[in-house]
């Protein structure tokens, strides 16, 4: 079941305070705008997954589009004094934040449109 109405618009609001605070710590800790630039759309290679079917690639777009990796990463460049991985983190973060800020949420097997923020793209007219 999607996520509807005011609840929609809460987590659509909570991708766009994490792509809020990742582009202000980036800015701080950051490698670089080049490097943001060259990298903010990598997670997005997890769509490839989709070629080997909706269930494939349903997960393979939800690993990379959780938080969970992108906040494991942060503590280990912190914990581990690597700003590769600070900065790394950061870009991810931004990343999944402006897609869930969009409405793209994470996937259902049931195919590419069908997120936990609602059904992306136009409506079936059929």
């Amino acid at each position: 079941m999607a996520a509807a109405g005011g609840v929609r618009a809460l987590l659509r609001l909570e991708g766009a305070v994490v792509l809020g605070a990742a582009l202000a710590a980036y800015a701080q800790f950051g490698a670089g705008w080049g490097v943001f630039a060259l990298w903010l759309l990598v997670p997005d290679l997890s769509l490839l997954g989709y070629l080997a079917g909706p269930r494939t690639g349903a997960a393979l777009y939800n690993a990379a589009h959780s938080y969970v990796g992108p906040v494991l990463l942060l503590a280990l460049g912190v914990l581990a004094a690597m700003p590769w991985a600070v900065a790394g983190s950061l870009i991810w973060l931004a990343h999944i934040g402006v897609d869930r800020a969009l409405g793209y949420g994470l996937k259902y097997a049931a195919g590419f449109a069908a997120t936990h923020l609602g059904r992306i793209g136009r409506a079936d007219p059929w």
